[in-house]
């Protein structure tokens, strides 16, 4: 049995629970600010800029199922992007584009009338962004900034990134500052007494957390 800690991440804090690099000599905010459980650890990270899912546990072979890029989890983003891409643009991203470490996998993209998300803290500034679109973007592969450069390669750079989703696990429900925690459960021996197949913990309800 294994806790995982669902949290959402806000706009301009650190993945991490200290900041060890400030930018002359201010503190960055960091998971400490939001989260005061013990001894737990994020399995895989969000950049300072963006926001959204990120799942944090105490369990090592757990943050190793869920981070590894081997178990290939898909990571789904609400990604709002400068101008109005169109079909073509949505299509390279479907496809796969020539990034510097070489052509992503393929993508699942949509377009959305609306994130479903609330408004960051600071908002985009609409005189210097007249003209934005929402996106859905699902990928399977983590490379560095990856969603970003891949907007940026066909001519819509991202303005605002918020993950919503990491494999079965989704943000449905918290506020950024806010978590939430769910008691997983290893699969249960098969009847010759071997382990079971799936490797995948099965899900119990969340018990709600709080804003710390």
């Amino acid at each position: 049995m294994s806790t995982l800690y669902l949290l959402h991440k806000p706009y301009r804090m650190l993945s991490q629970f200290t900041d060890r690099a400030g930018v002359d000599g201010e503190r960055r905010a960091t998971l400490a600010d939001v989260i005061g459980v013990p001894g737990i650890y994020p399995a895989g990270r969000l950049d300072h800029d963006s926001e959204g899912l990120l799942l944090l546990s105490d369990d090592g072979e757990l943050i190793h199922r869920i981070s590894h890029p081997r178990h290939k989890q898909p990571k789904t983003y609400r990604v709002q992007v400068e101008g109005e891409p169109d079909d073509a643009a949505l299509q390279a991203l479907r496809q796969g584009v020539a990034l510097g470490d070489g052509m992503t996998k393929p993508a699942k993209v949509r377009r959305l009338e609306v994130s479903g998300l609330p408004e960051r803290d600071p908002p985009l500034d609409p005189r210097r962004h007249p003209v934005t679109t929402w996106l859905e973007i699902t990928i399977s592969e983590g490379r560095n900034r990856q969603v970003r450069r891949m907007t940026a390669h066909v001519g819509h750079p991202t303005l605002r990134l918020v993950r919503v989703a990491i494999g079965p696990w989704r943000l449905d429900g918290l506020a950024p500052g806010e978590w939430r925690r769910e008691t997983l459960h290893a699969p249960a021996p098969s009847p010759r007494g071997r382990p079971g197949q799936g490797r995948a913990p099965r899900r119990q309800p969340a018990t709600r957390g709080g804003r710390r």
